[in-house]
């Protein structure tokens, strides 16, 4: 049991989640209007992603990032940022006996330094490293993540000076991110994030999650969530294993069956939950302590 918690919030992501709730913030000031409500409602971390202000799709611009940043940098609300690294990886295959091909639309490779851009201009505390390749859902979509490609992107991270968190969604990532550790790519304490129950991952039953835990490198720091109903629920199960907090609208857009959320609703139901549990929250301050983070202006 963890009794002094940290709250991340996954305000956007790059799903479809946008075009099933007009709560998902799009433009740069939505989202970083999130990440404010968020930290005044308990979350230590904003977990960020943007999007293309006129479609609501999923980006990577630079100027987007920079606009997201500066908004929530200018800001009187203190929360630390954590920026995904995981846009350029996408690979669609043709269908069936046709793979080749590649499906143009789905498609949105590059390389691993390419991927780090806005990491690299922005500096923020955290950012993510996907520490594996994975088939998502029944589609023909292959998130694309290969050895080398991470180390590369694990190095360039360390020599900025920014906190990767490790995304783990299988328990072949958690045997990667050792390798990581023992090349020296990882500075202590990693920090690493169990997503659990995507298809085709791993499944989010408490038997997998707690075989996963038992299976982290020693002092590693660690968050666990999981997608859809499961989200609420895994704020007790992240905090009982011994874990941090995930929560936000990247992941789930309901509060209750039938009512929509917002990031701010999630994470007070969060904090709400843990207080019932007589866990503290830890501000941002004390993770910064906590993860030897490096902040930013």
């Amino acid at each position: 049991m963890n009794y002094e918690v940290f709250i991340t919030c996954a305000v956007t992501g790059s799903g479809d989640s946008a075009d099933k709730s007009d709560k998902v913030p799009v433009t740069p000031q939505q989202i970083a209007d999130a990440a404010i409500e968020a930290a005044k409602e308990g979350a230590a971390i904003a977990h960020i992603h943007v999007r293309d202000p006129e479609t609501g799709k999923p980006a990577r611009d630079l100027d987007l990032y920079r606009a997201v940043v500066d908004r929530v940098r200018s800001a009187d609300t203190d929360v630390i940022l954590n920026l995904t690294a995981g846009m350029g990886g996408d690979v669609t295959f043709g269908p069936g006996e046709t793979p080749l091909p590649l499906d143009d639309a789905g498609t949105d490779m590059i390389g691993p330094l390419a991927r780090l851009a806005h990491v690299e201009e922005l500096l923020p505390e955290i950012c993510t490293l996907d520490c594996g390749t994975m088939n998502f859902s029944m589609g023909d979509y292959v998130m694309t993540n290969t050895p080398s490609m991470l180390e590369t992107g694990a190095r360039k991270v360390q020599d900025l000076g920014v906190r990767p968190e490790l995304e783990v969604f299988d328990t072949g990532h958690l045997v990667f991110v050792k390798h990581l550790i023992r090349q020296g790519l990882i500075d202590d304490p990693a920090l690493i994030q169990l997503c659990m129950g995507i298809p085709y991952g791993a499944p989010d039953d408490p038997g997998t999650l707690l075989a996963m835990v038992n299976q982290l490198p020693d002092g590693a720091v660690f968050s666990a969530f999981s997608i859809g109903r499961m989200q609420l629920p895994y704020v007790a199960m992240a905090a009982l294993a011994g874990g941090n907090v995930r929560v936000g609208l990247e992941d789930n857009i309901y509060l209750e069956r039938g009512v929509k959320a917002s990031n701010g609703d999630l994470v007070a139901r969060a904090a709400t939950i843990l207080a019932g549990m007589n866990v503290r929250l830890l501000g941002p301050d004390e993770v910064r302590d906590k993860l030897k983070l490096a902040k930013r202006h």
